[in-house]
């Protein structure tokens, strides 16, 4: 059994529950074993990045300190955001220097001995999708889906540590074609949604998620499936103030890929926290036989 250390951060507590839900419901059928880092703390990948370095360094650092009590070798981090903070933290620690001044500020030193990895790697891997293949029961057949990255999973790509085309990432697109959905070919996978700027520039926001919306729609998708809840939550919650703004209606459903994992293994709707989602997803469910 995989056994990974868990940060579930800020959004899957608050916002992004139905990717907590998912997530821990599609593990548990694929005999992956998510363990939470105890006591964590925010990543700071708000602002504290931004107002003080050491700061930016002290709050990941702590978690990935907390995550070395665990008996793992690595920890994923299914928010794009905090997953870039971790990985900003282990790049930047490898300073001596550096790592014992945030070491001083740690009840417990960060050493280094658990490694982040990426939270798709942990599905799209070559053995995990084997096992995804075998567990399939509910075909996702004739569901086109854009599969959106967003920009913090995969760039910097030397940051990151992104196995994959930080401009045309397959990792997702893979899982989908396994659940028998068609990953369709568009050019804003990775463009950036404008989460960051939904309070300080709400009108380049809502501009960005017009854009993603309206070539996801033009590319035929039933639904842009998703792998960050910031962006999720910006693409799902935004589009009544976008289809306001542009006279659109676009209706498209933003689910994450964990959920779509959990459906075609069978699990239903419930657990899988389709009810959360802004936009409702009924037509997608009723295309795969699960409503």
């Amino acid at each position: 059994m995989a056994k990974y250390a868990f940060y579930p951060g800020c959004s899957l507590e608050t916002g992004g529950i139905e990717y907590g839900m998912s997530s821990h419901a599609v593990a548990e059928a694929l005999g992956i074993e998510f363990l939470e880092v105890p006591d964590w703390n925010c990543c700071g990948a708000s602002s504290a990045h931004m107002t003080d370095h050491l700061l930016s360094l002290a709050l990941p650092a702590r978690v990935l300190a907390l995550a070395e009590t665990l008996p793992v070798n690595e920890m994923v981090a299914p928010c794009a955001a905090c997953h870039q903070r971790f990985a900003a933290v282990e790049y930047e620690l490898q300073n001596e220097d550096l790592r014992r001044k945030v070491n001083s500020l740690l009840e417990r030193p960060y050493t280094g001995k658990v490694r982040l990895r990426s939270y798709l790697d942990v599905f799209a891997n070559p053995a995990t999708l084997e096992e995804i293949r075998k567990k399939v029961k509910r075909s996702l057949k004739g569901l086109k889906v854009a599969c959106y990255y967003g920009c913090l999973f995969v760039k910097p790509p030397k940051l990151v540590n992104f196995v994959d085309d930080p401009e045309n990432p397959q990792a997702m697109d893979n899982i989908m074609r396994v659940l028998g959905a068609e990953p369709l070919p568009w050019p804003y996978k990775t463009e950036c949604c404008g989460a960051s700027l939904g309070m300080t520039r709400e009108d380049a926001c809502t501009k960005l998620c017009n854009d993603i919306l309206k070539i996801a729609k033009d590319s035929g998708a039933d639904c842009i499936v998703a792998a960050c809840p910031l962006c999720q939550q910006n693409l799902d919650m935004r589009q009544i103030t976008v289809e306001k703004k542009y006279g659109t209606q676009y209706r498209m459903p933003i689910p994450f890929f964990t959920q779509l994992i959990g459906l075609a293994l069978g699990l239903d709707p419930k657990v899988l926290g389709f009810k959360k989602l802004f936009v409702d997803p009924v037509m997608v469910l009723r295309k795969v036989g699960a409503a």
